[in-house]
């Protein structure tokens, strides 16, 4: 069976770059030093932009579930899925700790940071010792999502391969449940659970219930994620506008599952139209499928973007220091496209395991 090819998630996957990018600009020390009478306003959307990380999750756990399904009665199941997804992400992923460990210490007159205080970064456990407070912790703070993704990427092929259909729903809904229940646990103890595996792992689960919706018919695809979209829209308002400074505990419970339902409405919703929908059509175009094309990159790079547009390049203008970041975020993602991830990316081919279809 040959998978479609969605052109239009790479777009999508393009915007949860820009969001997340955006958000983390305008929580910058020095934005407080601007004088600009959109800023307040540009300040709230932007904390709606750290829920590109939720748009990644939900995007993340479709597109790997549906390449599972498809693949689960081929030879090498297991080996080309996990070489494949090693080498779209090892060589950056390491790469840039070497720069950020190594190089950057180098440029900006610090000590290199000590062995011992590398090991959760390069093993993958950063998000664990940021959530319990555990010694040696000094790698990239924003790698903690890419720690929750591996750790799926880990053991999801087990229950594809292992487990049918139906048993796989409940694998899911038990998932979602159990993420419910260590928050509950973790908040009642004082605990951050925005980083944790175990309480943000329910919205890659949720985008995987959107590749089994797949299978079924176009017409009752569409109807499913109508429903949704409108019912987590109002779900999204009520987090917002009523829990906001109100019931904290109850707002922290629901947001991710919320924001992830949130998302893989939308995503259902773009899948389900026509390509030819003004939407769709945007979101194919040559700036949005190369942001697509690069968003790793985006966001692996943009926190050491903005520090050096901050320290280096401010003109003391806003709306020049934004575009700044962007364009220097855009300088490092492309080279590192084109110098590192492309020739790792080439070899992803002798381990193919569906053949996509436009």
């Amino acid at each position: 069976m040959k998978l479609i090819y969605y052109k239009n998630l790479d777009g999508v996957r393009g915007i949860a770059a820009l969001m997340v990018i955006w958000f983390h600009f305008f929580t910058l020390p020095i934005i407080k030093n601007y004088d600009a009478s959109w800023l307040p306003s540009a300040i709230k959307v932007a904390d709606f932009g750290q829920t590109g990380v939720s748009l990644f999750f939900v995007l993340s756990g479709f597109l790997i579930t549906r390449i599972l399904l498809n693949s689960k009665n081929q030879d090498n199941f297991f080996s080309n899925f996990y070489i494949r997804r090693s080498l779209r992400i090892f060589p950056l992923y390491y790469s840039f700790l070497f720069i950020f460990f190594y190089l950057q210490p180098l440029f900006s007159g610090l000590n290199i940071t000590p062995f011992v205080d590398q090991v959760y970064s390069l093993i993958y456990l950063q998000n664990f010792a940021s959530t319990f407070n555990w010694q040696h912790n000094k790698g990239p703070g924003h790698f903690w999502s890419l720690a929750v993704e591996e750790h799926f990427y880990f053991f999801w092929p087990l229950i594809i391969y292992y487990f049918n259909i139906r048993n796989t729903v409940v694998i899911i809904v038990s998932i979602i449940l159990a993420t419910f229940i260590v928050k509950i646990l973790m908040l009642n103890n004082g605990y951050f659970i925005g980083y944790f595996t175990f309480t943000r792992i329910d919205q890659l689960a949720i985008g995987a219930i959107l590749a089994l919706i797949e299978r079924r018919p176009l017409k009752k695809q569409v109807q499913v994620f109508v429903f949704l979209f409108f019912t987590a829209t109002i779900f999204v308002g009520v987090l917002i506008f009523y829990l906001n400074d109100r019931m904290l505990i109850t707002k922290e419970l629901l947001k991710y599952p919320v924001l992830a339902f949130f998302y893989f409405s939308i995503i259902g919703l773009l899948i389900s139209i026509k390509k030819s929908n003004f939407i769709n059509q945007l979101l194919t175009t040559k700036y949005f499928s190369y942001t697509g094309k690069i968003s790793y990159g985006l966001y692996v790079y943009h926190p050491l973007a903005i520090s050096l547009v901050a320290h280096k390049l401010l003109t003391g203008n806003i709306f020049v220091d934004f575009v700044f970041c962007f364009f220097v975020t855009y300088i490092f993602a492309s080279l590192s496209y084109y110098l590192i991830e492309v020739k790792f990316l080439k070899l992803k081919d002798r381990f193919t395991l569906y053949q996509a279809k436009n």
